[in-house]
């Protein structure tokens, strides 16, 4: 693959005595929709973690845009929504979007929130709110405004429909359509292998810390013969 964006080679990161990622080895294209997906403590948010350089890793090599993801410049591209998201329960959402603007070295364009908040489903008097008002589909729309809103080439993001109704999971691809058409590269993980498949140009298998296929959905359901993609994975992880 001719310059990725993100490279891991042979990573390798255990915990007291188990491995929670064995010899991986995974290229992301620049421009995609890449998402990963496994079963609950298989390794994917373990490995967001190791390429943010968030924990050290035991063997191998990350790279983020050629950037060895030790660097801190590594990230300086990137914008990140972790799984649990939980903004400072005393902040506005709009003093939270502020804060943001200015650690991601952006500046704040209330009407460019607002038109964020309209794309995600989020009411723009949620601004004037403080965290602690918000329910966790609120949250999750203000954590994913932020990010978006970065203007970093590289989403990377944690079960981003994390609490989100069935609407709101809706426009949620419908925005993230957008960005990847305007250029940028997206990489998630899910448990929803349905929206995988409808929104991915590759997919990442992972299970028990080992890369188990990396192809696109229709081949990952090719290569197990199956009728649907959520077969193929039952049968890849079995």
């Amino acid at each position: 693959m001719p310059n990725p964006v993100l490279r891991f080679g042979h990573v390798r990161k255990s915990y007291t005595g188990t491995e929670a990622l064995t010899d991986f080895t995974l290229d992301v294209a620049r421009g995609a929709c890449f998402g990963v997906v496994g079963a609950n403590g298989a390794g994917k948010t373990t490995l967001i973690k190791c390429m943010l350089d968030f924990c050290d890793i035991d063997a191998g090599e990350i790279f983020i845009n050629d950037v060895l993801h030790r660097e801190t410049s590594a990230r300086a591209r990137l914008a990140f929504l972790p799984e649990r998201f939980n903004p400072p329960y005393f902040l506005t959402g709009r003093d939270f979007l502020k804060h943001m603007a200015d650690l991601y070295r952006a500046r704040h364009d209330e009407a460019a929130a607002l038109a964020m908040l309209a794309d995600l489903g989020l009411d723009a008097a949620a601004l004037d709110k403080t965290a602690r008002d918000y329910s966790k589909g609120m949250t999750q729309k203000l954590g994913l405004a932020a990010c978006f809103l970065s203007g970093r080439e590289i989403l990377v993001l944690d079960e981003p429909s994390s609490g989100l109704d069935p609407r709101a999971r809706v426009l949620l691809k419908r925005k993230l359509a957008a960005l990847r058409a305007a250029g940028r590269t997206i990489f998630f993980t899910s448990h929803a292998l349905a929206d995988v498949e409808e929104m991915c140009d590759q997919v990442a298998v992972i299970h028990d810390g080992r890369l188990k296929f990396t192809g696109t959905p229709a081949e990952l359901t090719a290569s197990r013969h199956a009728p649907n993609i959520e077969q193929a994975f039952m049968e890849l992880t079995a």
